[in-house]
């Protein structure tokens, strides 16, 4: 079964993540499949810039706990993403969470609809959001991402996009892609050349964390997640009920 569909539009290449019925959650076969058409992307004259998006309305539920990825292999992907020499551009029509939020902060551009929703959920499963502060850090704003990371509370659009998670979020009513169309067209109308380097000096910073940090929060997802304390909220978060330390 394919788990990333792939169409095309006048240069632009959109990959879905499509595993509605897990909530497009992070598996170690979608996070092959979604680095493999990364690749070919990226080799590919044709492609001026990369949209993520995805079916039914979840754009990523986090990691899968049934069948997580390696955290190396997480730490690869949102490094191909900030390294890739096109933009790609997150197209968001739903729930992002836990480790979702990588994924849109490895973007260069983000949108989002008003029916979007946002949570760092981490922390209520007894883990910490690691490797994904590798491209989210330097991306928000600091204050408003402590209540967030702290609290896993959900916040929405708007929200997302006053503290950096989003470029631009829809109105009410608003179709994400009428958000979008002249972000596309601006693309469409640069040369690929102007593109790659101006993305090199964007990501800078990213990379320098993904450089420095990514082996010690790679070794602190994979010891909080073989801890008792997580293996507690997992188990809560898969029968539907809190967890022992809810007060």
């Amino acid at each position: 079964m394919t788990l990333i569909g792939r169409t095309r539009a006048r240069g632009i290449e959109t990959l879905s993540l499509d595993s509605a019925d897990t909530r497009n959650a992070l598996s170690a076969a979608l996070v092959g499949e979604l680095a493999d058409a990364l690749t070919d992307c990226g080799k590919d004259g044709d492609v001026r810039a990369v949209v993520l998006t995805h079916t039914g309305n979840t754009f990523c539920a986090g990691a899968d706990l049934r069948d997580p990825p390696h955290p190396d292999a997480l730490v690869g992907l949102l490094r191909q993403i900030v390294e890739l020499s096109k933009p790609v551009v997150a197209r968001v029509t739903g729930h992002v969470r836990a480790g979702g939020l990588g994924l849109l902060a490895a973007c260069d551009i983000a949108a989002g609809s008003a029916e979007s929703s946002f949570a760092f959920t981490e922390v209520r499963i007894g883990v910490a959001p690691a490797v994904i502060s590798l491209p989210v850090i330097p991306r928000t704003d600091p204050r408003a991402l402590a209540r967030y990371y702290l609290t896993g509370e959900r916040f929405d659009a708007a929200e997302a996009a006053r503290i950096g998670l989003l470029t631009a979020a829809g109105g009410a009513g608003e179709d994400v892609d009428t958000v979008l169309a002249p972000i596309l067209d601006g693309l469409r109308r640069s040369s690929p050349q102007g593109l790659a380097e101006t993305k090199r000096l964007l990501t800078a910073r990213v990379l320098e964390a993904l450089d420095r940090d990514a082996a010690d929060l790679t070794a602190l997802s994979a010891r909080l997640f073989s801890s008792a304390q997580a293996r507690e909220g997992m188990t809560a978060f898969l029968e539907r009920r809190d967890p022992s330390w809810v007060m």
